[in-house]
């Protein structure tokens, strides 16, 4: 599935290796990044899972797709339906993308009673990761956000305030901000454990999508307006997640969009936030989320799932 990286500014789709035989799960690809994802994956002859938390309207967007697509369930804001997830898949995953993310208006909680932007963005793809391990053989992308900025220092020591008192556009960055450290505390214990499974990063940019539909009206309407200058369609939102998927590039990295302040452009790698690249703030996210989530890392002094 990886080609030699090409690092061309026009790099699209088009330039994705062939996928026949592979397998591909994206979550919340029913609509925006993560449908335009899932339909160059199955253009380029994958066979894409559509992890929804609609089926209908995951069955409706599957019909749109050009190649081989199968719908399930999940609902990353309920840890039950990530179990039942997982504890149905029992075949070889080629790439995992966690893509699916919400946005909100107002204060709110998961099923299992955690803050909903934290729970749904951060937790939920956590445990769907860890459970899903076993059977990945390549590829762990998670869609992060160049929102992870505006956090500059986080704790997850000794019961955290993983509450949105400090205000949801500053809980939406931390939920960010986790997909980052998230991605980096995987890959050091993937490579740990000597797996060959890379996780990597990526974010798409300001994207015209319906991630946004959740914040109230008059921010949804400057937005709006703001996107009409310098956001980008969601397909081309999609790329950095694309290139992250198929290129060969080193576990860990961060790829974003190649534009002035990251908003738009061809897929590259990115920086991140010092905050978003410390070993052991990542290490304290991570042993905070398994308690939480009663779920861990399922490689320690296991080999890889191999079906060959």
């Amino acid at each position: 599935m990886i080609e030699t990286l090409n690092t061309s500014p026009s790099w699209d789709a088009s330039h994705m290796p062939d996928l026949s035989g592979r397998t591909a799960i994206v979550t919340g690809a029913n609509s925006g990044i993560g449908f335009e994802t899932a339909f160059a994956l199955t253009r380029a002859g994958a066979h894409v899972v559509l992890a929804v938390r609609d089926r209908a309207r995951g069955e409706a967007a599957a019909a749109r797709m050009p190649g081989s697509t199968e719908v399930r369930h999940l609902d990353l804001a309920d840890l039950a339906s990530v179990h039942e997830f997982a504890d149905t898949w029992s075949s070889p995953i080629d790439l995992l993308v966690n893509n699916a993310g919400v946005s909100v208006d107002k204060p709110g909680r998961t099923k299992d009673g955690f803050e909903i932007l934290f729970g749904t963005n951060h937790l939920g793809p956590f445990a769907l990761t860890n459970r899903l391990l076993p059977y990945i053989s390549g590829r762990i992308v998670t869609v992060a956000s160049g929102a992870h900025r505006m956090i500059d220092e986080v704790a997850y020591t000794s019961r955290p305030d993983l509450s949105s008192r400090q205000g949801l556009v500053r809980a939406y960055g931390r939920s960010k901000l986790a997909n980052l450290l998230f991605t980096l505390e995987l890959q050091h214990r993937l490579s740990k454990a000597g797996s060959q499974v890379r996780a990597l990063a990526a974010h798409p940019g300001l994207s015209s999508t319906n991630l946004w539909s959740g914040i109230n009206p008059v921010a949804r309407a400057v937005f709006a307006v703001y996107a009409r200058f310098y956001a980008q369609d969601a397909r081309s939102g999609a790329l950095p997640t694309l290139y992250a998927a198929t290129q060969d590039l080193p576990g860990a990295s961060y790829v974003g969009p190649d534009g002035k302040n990251e908003l738009k452009g061809a897929p590259t790698l990115v920086g991140r936030t010092p905050t978003a690249s410390d070993p052991t703030i990542a290490t304290q996210l991570w042993d905070l989320s398994e308690e939480l989530t009663g779920v861990q890392f399922s490689l320690t002094g296991q080999e890889d799932f191999n079906p060959a």
